[in-house]
């Protein structure tokens, strides 16, 4: 069946205003309960993990900054989120769910995170809503425990995956493919294995057709393994914090695209679900909740 990595601690208390929808790690399971696309047994709970997962990413240095609250209040205030130790224990925990859904999606096919997509996370800093790289720890404990052998990292979230390109820079074992806005956020690119920039306002169809036309023959080209699916619904034309011009409809096209490639080609696909930031929370948690329906559709 499917599984899903969900822990309470996902929905982290912030000042108000503040501009990250926190709200959605509530609703998002509650809507799939709700309308009978999840049931409890789909949904596991993730604990703390051992440090080795992390360290194999991250430096001791900048672990040792966030789990002490010593972090420069420069680096703090990048990443966007008021530093305390729940929302350490929070990062920490996204991160091992990501670990044991990477483990059960190598037994049925597909599993996926309520939470997670943290990109920005570097080796040795966070930025912009993250702390750690919860698909590059992931990517890493596979790899090391020999789970797989190469691996893609398909980022379609509406921003680069700049910190996963910055981790796996020089790591053959990884193939970085990031497909973002290019006048988006971060305004100075790494260097992914594969980037596609995209046009503002760009619809469905252009989108689409690029992905179509990229994702087999990278596959193709690569042969994976294992795939990483960073799926981000901030690329509708709704999102604050996006400027392309996608809709729902299409949003869902992409993720079943993707997807039905994954089965289709029989890779294990682990997804996280990165950003969203549509002013009506209902647009966020309906987009979401489509990847969710869909690899139940497309896999169970």
């Amino acid at each position: 069946m499917l599984k899903i990595a969900y822990h309470s601690i996902y929905t982290h208390p912030l000042p108000e205003k503040h501009r990250f929808p926190m709200i959605k790690y509530e609703l998002l399971p509650k809507q799939l309960l709700y309308e009978g696309t999840c049931v409890e047994d789909n949904f596991f709970t993730p604990k703390v993990p051992s440090t080795q997962p992390i360290l194999a990413v991250h430096t001791q240095a900048y672990f040792n900054e966030l789990i002490e609250l010593t972090l420069d209040p420069k680096a703090a205030r990048k990443i966007g989120f008021p530093l305390s130790k729940e929302l350490v224990d929070r990062e920490v925990i996204i991160a091992d769910g990501t670990i044991k859904a990477s483990e059960y999606a190598l037994q049925n096919g597909i599993a996926m995170n309520i939470a997670g997509g943290t990109h920005h996370a570097y080796t040795d800093r966070g930025e912009a809503f993250c702390l750690l790289n919860d698909q590059a720890i992931g990517a890493r404990y596979i790899l090391q425990n020999k789970l797989a052998t190469k691996i893609l990292i398909v980022d379609l979230d509406v921003h680069q995956g700049n910190g996963t390109a910055e981790i796996f820079g020089d790591d053959p074992n990884v193939f970085t493919f990031s497909m973002h806005g290019a006048k988006n956020y971060p305004f100075k690119k790494e260097i992914s294995d594969l980037d596609i920039a995209l046009p503002n306002d760009i619809d469905d169809t252009e989108y689409l057709t690029i992905l179509k036309d990229t994702l087999p023959k990278l596959i193709q080209k690569q042969q994976p393994d294992f795939i990483y699916y960073l799926c981000g619904v901030d690329i509708l034309s709704t999102d604050k914090l996006g400027k392309l011009g996608c809709s729902l409809e299409g949003c869902k096209e992409r993720d079943r695209f993707v997807l039905q490639t994954c089965k289709d080609l029989k890779i294990p696909v682990m997804c996280s679900m990165g950003g969203g930031y549509s002013p009506d929370i209902k647009t966020i948690i309906e987009a979401h909740a489509n990847t969710f329906r869909l690899a139940q559709d497309i896999f169970f």
